[in-house]
């Protein structure tokens, strides 16, 4: 690798003069745990969610860890996700005392299947919660119906999806609760922390209680809660991030595109008609089929400077947490096979909006190198 074919990032995350500045101002004001900032940033995330009520929280996993329990959602319950995921989305069932119940992906958009979700419905089923994979939302419209008719709630698991929208509504606003991450490898950051998002003012205020120590006004505590506060330093770098966040989306989008037209001998992601997808991953299928398995090209692209990365290798349904007997909570192995079929291919290359123009040609051009095939 030549010095003018510096590795190419996986992921950039972006930490400027004004994140810097913002952090600064609040330090020095030493007003810097939960407090205006906090609020503000909630205020101006609620315009990216259809004004819904929106409630920080030190990180993603808290967010779904929250949303559950202010819903209800406990022992005795289940709740079904996807296993092709992170596995915060099955940690937050576990943590409110629930049974996580794995189903079937949908092979173009990675995300949740709703038939394969209706099938997993017992008299148990208490939620559904779809993960918005890689940027690009799940199918609600479907899921909104499927809870409607059996009367369950429906957790939106937004992390990686900031912005992205089905037929004009923004994900984060279509289920009862719906939870974002600000990771720093996010398309936008707070250094650390998280959001959820509700159009009911009751579970909004249960969120509040919740996430400090049960209580509104000091030492009036009215529920057992945590501390899982947001800081105002974080806040006021996620204000920041939020100023950009638009501009980032479309350049996400115009690095997908090119992508898209460059490159050869792999399975671009698709798009859902109605999907504006945000591209928090750009993820390819390599097939064994094609002459080289994706974890040999995953090594070749790393080896020529090309960052990448493989999500999710093990499934969930397959990690010791999660694993029972002979059955891995309800399903024999070969039940899931689009899930097993996309840890084997999938493989997320850079999509962040800092790959200048010559790399975006290195990188596509590289692709397809690797996988034996001629631009």
């Amino acid at each position: 690798m030549t010095n003018d074919q510096r590795m190419i990032r996986a992921a950039a995350p972006v930490i400027g003069e004004d994140e810097i500045e913002a952090a600064v101002r609040v330090l020095r004001s030493g007003m810097v745990a939960q407090g205006p900032e906090v609020a503000a940033f909630e205020e101006e995330f609620s315009k990216f969610v259809d004004g819904r009520h929106c409630v920080a929280v030190n990180s993603g996993t808290s967010a779904l860890h929250l949303s559950l329990m202010a819903l209800g959602i406990g022992a005795g319950d289940e709740v079904i996700v996807p296993s092709f995921t992170f596995a915060a989305t099955a940690n937050a069932v576990r943590l409110v005392g629930a049974t996580p119940v794995f189903a079937d992906i949908e092979p173009d958009s990675f995300c949740l299947s709703p038939q394969a979700a209706e099938a997993a419905i017992t008299p148990r089923t208490a939620a559904i919660m779809p993960v918005h994979l890689y940027g690009h939302p799940a199918a609600m419209g479907p899921f909104t119906a499927l809870a409607e008719r059996h009367g369950l709630a429906i957790v939106e698991d937004a992390a990686q999806a900031h912005t992205a929208s089905l037929d004009g509504t923004p994900v984060g606003a279509f289920g009862a609760a719906a939870c974002f991450s600000f990771y720093p490898t996010k398309n936008m950051h707070s250094l650390e922390g998280g959001m959820v998002t509700t159009g009911d003012a009751t579970v909004a205020r249960t969120l509040r209680l919740l996430r400090n120590q049960g209580m509104e006004q000091r030492y009036a505590n009215e529920i057992v809660g945590f501390n899982v506060r947001m800081t105002d330093v974080a806040a006021a770098i996620g204000r920041v991030q939020l100023r950009s966040l638009d501009t980032w989306t479309q350049q996400r989008r115009a690095n997908a595109a090119a992508l898209d037209a460059g490159l050869r001998g792999v399975v671009t992601p698709p798009v859902a008609e109605g999907a504006e997808h945000v591209y928090h991953q750009y993820t390819i299928r390599v097939s064994a089929a094609s002459g080289k398995d994706r974890d040999t090209v995953s090594r070749e692209l790393q080896e020529r400077g090309i960052g990448n990365a493989v999500y999710y290798p093990t499934p969930v349904h397959r990690l010791a947490p999660f694993q029972t007997g002979e059955k891995v909570l309800g399903y024999a192995a070969g039940d899931l096979p689009e899930t097993e079929r996309a840890a084997a291919e999938a493989l997320s290359i850079p999509v962040h909006p800092m790959l200048t123009p010559q790399e975006l040609e290195r990188l596509t051009a590289t692709v397809n190198e690797v996988v034996g095939v001629l631009a």
